[in-house]
């Protein structure tokens, strides 16, 4: 990974700050982001500690906020020269935060749809101009097995909210937007591939884990830098297996209508 640069999204913790150090030991630039200052500054002090020293720089949002999303593609795309893979990382689970109530964002959208999907769909737009730039560059979607349909009828849930249901839509809409993705780019020029790391890892939003943190960051790591993958895009993985995700991924009309709403609301933020 000498002389590449990642962005990973979520890098203040669990996998993504995992992720981070890997990237670090195997030579890349890190761009790490996170929504708190404090553990932005505890991440990059570590990182630059264990050999990234020159190769660390930081970037915050609160993914809850389409504003300082947008904000913060501003500030990278004015200070980095390549990208040449994005890591969609950041995330929350189903109850936490919120305990399993609803919560809207700090643009009225459900909270989990916000933060989980349309985020990093609007990140990834802003800056897939200096991702194909550094060609041939990747997108990877840290999505889940946890799947659910979108219902386009109530995109938000405003109707017997479920917070399972919230977090399973979000993570397939992830899913879908990689897919879209791929049809839209040459894979020489840009490839994207969703993921389900791995099983229950022992992050703040994992009561019980089942897995390790270093499965999911191996897994997680052959998306961004197996050369094995060149060229391969549109795909879906549980752990290291190519696997089916939920079938709405692969319905044309389905990621159409997402892709619009989605484009819809963002373009405020744009």
């Amino acid at each position: 990974m000498t002389g590449r640069t990642v962005l990973v999204t979520g890098a203040t913790d669990g996998l993504g700050r995992a992720l981070a150090r890997e990237l670090v030991g195997s030579g890349a630039t890190v761009l790490v982001h996170g929504r708190s200052q404090e553990r932005i500054e505890a991440t990059v002090e570590e990182l630059r500690g264990s050999g990234g020293d020159g190769r660390v720089r930081s970037y915050r949002a609160d993914f809850a906020s389409l504003a300082e999303v947008g904000e913060m593609a501003d500030e990278l795309l004015a200070a980095e020269d390549r990208l040449d893979v994005l890591v969609n990382n950041a995330g929350i689970g189903n109850s936490v935060p919120g305990g399993g109530e609803r919560m809207e964002s700090a643009d009225g959208h459900e909270l989990r749809f916000a933060v989980n999907y349309l985020a990093g769909y609007l990140l990834t737009e802003r800056l897939l101009g200096l991702l194909t730039a550094s060609a041939p560059s990747r997108v990877v979607m840290v999505a889940s097995a946890g799947q659910a349909p979108l219902d386009f009828d109530d995109l938000m849930l405003t109707r017997g909210y479920d917070g399972v249901q919230a977090y399973c839509q979000s993570k397939l809409a992830q899913i879908m937007e990689a897919i879209d993705l791929s049809e839209r780019f040459e894979p020489a020029e840009l490839t994207a591939n969703a993921l389900h790391p791995a099983t229950y890892m022992p992050t703040k939003i994992v009561p019980s884990p089942l897995s390790t943190l270093e499965e999911g960051a191996d897994a997680t790591l052959r998306l961004i830098a197996d050369r094995e993958l060149d060229g391969v895009s549109g795909r879906y993985f549980n752990g290291r297996r190519e696997a089916e995700a939920d079938p709405q991924a692969y319905d044309r009309d389905a990621r159409a209508r997402l892709a619009a709403i989605s484009k819809q609301l963002t373009e405020l933020a744009e």
